[in-house]
């Protein structure tokens, strides 16, 4: 008797509770099923179930027998999923968080490449600025820019990601230009709602730190909105890089204590299992990655 069918049986009676819903389930007989368990049964030299006419349950060596086994199976189905991924075609709807900060033209290029490469995958974007929990939320994959991603998570890195203290020339001159991190409380500031900038510290040169302390007069959970209110010179603000460097290059926004700055942040890409990874989510992960972080692009 196959003892990989076997194995599968045995796990397939312990979580649908039953001889008979595991036979369904694999499509066999219920004796059949049972004959399985009982060849297992013999061949380890233990009993593994409780059995009653209308009860089930695991032994003590059933109990260890279930745990460690159902590891070797879920390793031999993840191996076979991921030779049988690679001649399947990436197709089907990938839903995706990401910060509002994606909202760029650089970021609708890479989404125009992977559609030119992809053209089966429907991509369904969704910006927010908070952490979605993927699993009851229905995403297959969050993008995060964060310095310590969820261990709970498979976190892999994409780019490195800078944010900028900015202000438009009118605004600086109305308070002047702060000389230090001290002064940056001196000017009205635009914090995001989203971040705890509390305890934000920003490094000078010979690796000097110096605490980051602003003085907000206005919150805003959207990054855009943030933009927009940094370009009226309502106030400064702590942008990323993606939205600032076009407006830095032309002088609409000025960086403010150049010398200092905060840490760079890593953009991941999260999901929750390797497991039976879709093609769709694999292709995904790979070409954002290529993009962004500069590698060669997987080929299609």
């Amino acid at each position: 008797m196959d003892r990989l069918t076997s194995l599968r049986v045995f796990r397939e009676v312990v979580e649908s509770g039953s001889f008979v819903a595991a036979a369904e389930r694999l499509s066999m007989s219920p004796p059949m099923a049972s004959k399985h368990v009982a060849q297992l049964e013999k061949s380890l030299g233990a009993r593994l179930l409780h059995r009653s006419s209308r009860h089930l349950s695991l032994t003590e060596a059933g109990q260890a027998w279930y745990q460690q086994s159902g590891r070797a199976l879920d390793l031999i189905d993840a191996a076979e999923a991921a030779i049988g991924s690679k001649n399947e075609a990436p197709r089907g709807q990938l839903r995706v968080s990401a910060p509002v900060w994606c909202a760029t033209p650089r970021f609708a290029d890479v989404l125009a490449g992977f559609r030119a490469r992809y053209p089966e995958v429907l991509v369904d974007m969704h910006l927010e600025n908070r952490k979605v929990d993927l699993a009851a939320d229905g995403y297959d994959l969050a993008l995060r820019a964060t310095q310590e991603p969820s261990p709970a998570l498979i976190a892999r890195p994409l780019c490195k990601l800078q944010f900028h203290l900015v202000a438009t020339p009118a605004c600086i001159a109305r308070s002047g230009l702060p000389a230090s991190p001290a002064d940056l409380a001196k000017l009205d500031a635009i914090v995001p709602s989203y971040v705890n900038l509390e305890g934000f510290a920003l490094k000078g040169p010979g690796g000097r730190q110096a605490p980051l302390r602003l003085q907000p007069v206005m919150k805003s959970d959207d990054t855009n909105l943030t933009l927009h209110a940094v370009r009226a010179g309502i106030g400064l603000s702590f942008l990323p890089e993606w939205l600032v460097d076009d407006d830095l290059a032309q002088g609409r926004l000025l960086r403010l204590v150049p010398d200092y700055a905060v840490p760079p942040v890593t953009l991941f890409a999260v999901y929750t299992s390797r497991q039976y990874m879709a093609p769709k989510l694999r292709s995904f992960i790979d070409f954002v990655s290529a993009q962004l972080g500069g590698a060669q692009a997987p080929p299609p």
